[in-house]
């Protein structure tokens, strides 16, 4: 199998979802790609933002800095992308802030006006730490926000919701040493990344998390003709997880719920009813985040909980 080496550059950013985006190169199956990427706000490792990046208010750079979109040779609509995720290298330095901007929550919070408070991190890869400005530690847990492909609909699709073909699901599971699959919207799959997160916790409450450049990261891309999927599931080292995505976060549990019901079906031969019945006993219902216009819900099923 072939790794794809991925340069930043202008050819290969964007920053929204299209299925009428050409592919900036063409993988098979099983490959694996390798990229560095520009934080979300499109600035690099030195911290400045991307020159290259499109004026303000145009839409073809209005969301994320992604790479991408890689089209993976024979993946067709209604299969499944199983996206092993091999590698995060988070970038030196990283940021969060809060309010200053009208969201429901933050009104609801009574932060939504005035100067935002904003923390300006110092991230240190190899000891899996971070400090902000003050010299508050935390421990980082890097991962890429989005992973996801287009919409079938033609036209410009923000980067911002998550969707059933994953996008910026913003879950702080999804570490080097997970995988993700994927229900494939659009022949040859599209699949973009980017979106650095040193660290987040559920619920990604202020919007944002450490937003950080991506130093390097590796991805590896096989389609699967075996499942049928609704919306993302993620295999962990610890559990499974299955998501739920809505402007209503009791859709979005009943979603996450309902994925979860069909993965103890299929892993543990359950009946409809009595995984349910399970369910209640060992199935943790976590928000993923509420931030992003859907809010997001995943299930976890640890491996071990039903021996």
């Amino acid at each position: 199998m072939a790794t794809h080496e991925i340069p930043l550059e202008r050819r290969t950013l964007h920053g929204h979802f299209s299925c009428e985006l050409e592919p900036i190169l063409t993988a098979d199956s099983g490959d694996s790609i390798v990229f560095s990427c520009l934080n979300a706000g499109w600035r690099g490792q030195d911290g400045e933002r991307f020159a290259g990046r499109r004026p303000d208010g145009d839409e073809l750079d209005a969301g994320h800095a992604l790479i991408g979109p890689v089209e993976v040779r024979g993946a067709r609509a209604d299969q499944v992308l199983e996206v092993r995720i091999d590698e995060v290298r988070i970038g030196p330095w990283g940021v969060t802030d809060a309010g200053g901007w009208h969201t429901p929550l933050n009104e609801r919070l009574g932060v939504d006006d005035g100067e935002p408070a904003v923390l300006t991190w110092k991230l240190d890869a190899d000891a899996g730490t971070g400090r902000d400005q003050e010299g508050r530690k935390v421990a980082l847990g890097p991962f890429l926000g989005v992973i996801g492909m287009p919409p079938s609909e033609t036209g410009v699709h923000s980067t911002g919701p998550p969707r059933p073909c994953g996008g910026n699901i913003d879950c702080k599971e999804l570490v080097a040493g997970t995988t993700l699959f994927l229900p494939i919207p659009v022949d040859g799959a599209l699949v973009s990344a980017g979106d650095g997160h040193a660290a987040q916790g559920d619920g990604e409450v202020s919007q944002l998390a450490i937003e950080a450049p991506v130093e390097r990261a590796r991805l590896t891309l096989v389609v699967r003709d075996d499942l049928v999927l609704a919306n993302p599931i993620a295999w962990t080292p610890e559990a499974w997880l299955t998501f739920g995505f809505d402007e209503d976060l009791d859709e979005a549990a009943a979603q996450a719920i309902d994925g979860m019901l069909e993965l103890m079906a299929r892993e543990h031969g359950l009946e409809r009813r009595e995984a349910l019945a399970l369910a209640s006993i060992v199935v943790d219902l976590r928000v993923t985040q509420m931030v992003n216009g859907a809010r997001g819900v995943h299930a976890r099923l640890a491996h071990d909980a039903l021996r």
